[in-house]
């Protein structure tokens, strides 16, 4: 009897859990049917028109919703995306380019800039790191005049700073991070950076320094030539002999010897048996 009322007591409460996820599971459906966003059905490359295949609308916690994001499929037309989408991901204003763009890469240059692509190689390019959405420098090797008469001398110097990679050849993919060795690069400047970056490559030879996206510091360099590659810095000071201890040093001189006394007149004296010999 005990057992069986165990039983019982234990299916009403297996019932009435279900009924409790039932509910909940309904109330937040509910919840989620009456606020909906414009998501991606595909994965968007950057510079693309959208199309209706494209969107779908998608349920939304009302409390997730992310700024600027879109409640319906007619708000948005025929924009262009200006920044990759992943399927799945919330379209919202900021990824979008200004209404009327015609779509392509002249959608995604930012107002009052302009692209311009340079030739490159393997080396110039960074060995191909150098990839859509990455700040590069543009350095130009060239000959600039001597001070003195007609004299000229090799330099390297940076002449932009900061110059965001648009494109690598003809692609604008930002998602990708592996190497891709190309033979262009088109690189996003103002006017005047067209104008210097036009000049610098009609009078020397370009390199690209790729430089870290969030570090906006700029490089306050005079450039590099001849004299300071060898001489960049001073040759360091030599260093001091160390110190001998004094030590006590006898000159012996010979001392002077009496010449001996140079013979005079002799003469020899024999005295019967015994002979001698006198000098004077």
């Amino acid at each position: 009897m005990k057992s069986t009322r165990g039983w019982m007591m234990l299916l009403v409460a297996l019932l009435a859990a279900a009924a409790a996820v039932v509910l909940v599971s309904k109330l937040m459906q509910s919840q989620r049917s009456g606020n909906q966003i414009v998501v991606a059905a595909v994965d968007v490359e950057l510079g693309a028109r959208l199309s209706p295949e494209m969107l779908r609308l998608t349920p939304w916690p009302a409390d997730a919703v992310p700024p600027g994001a879109f409640r319906s499929l007619d708000e948005l037309g025929t924009r262009v995306v200006k920044a990759s989408l992943l399927r799945g991901e919330p379209l919202i204003e900021g990824k979008l380019a200004p209404v009327g763009s015609k779509g392509g890469l002249s959608s995604v240059v930012a107002e009052g800039k302009r692209a311009m692509t340079v030739r490159v190689n393997d080396v110039v390019g960074v060995a191909g790191f150098a990839l859509p959405g990455t700040y590069v420098d543009i350095m130009v090797n060239t000959q600039s005049d001597g001070r003195r008469g007609n004299d000229e001398k090799a330099i390297s110097k940076i002449v932009l700073e900061r110059i965001l990679v648009l494109a690598v050849a003809q692609e604008a993919n930002r998602d990708e991070t592996k190497p891709k060795v190309v033979n262009a690069v088109t690189l996003e400047v103002d006017p005047r950076q067209a104008e210097l970056l036009d000049l610098a490559r009609s009078v020397g030879t370009l390199s690209l320094v790729l430089r870290n996206q969030i570090d906006p510091t700029p490089g306050a360099t005079g450039g590099a030539t001849k004299a300071t590659l060898f001489n960049h810095e001073p040759l360091p000071a030599a260093a001091p002999a160390p110190a001998r201890s004094a030590v006590l040093v006898r000159t012996y001189r010979p001392t002077a010897q009496a010449e001996p006394a140079k013979p005079g007149d002799c003469v020899e004296v024999i005295r019967g048996t015994v002979r001698t010999k006198e000098c004077f």
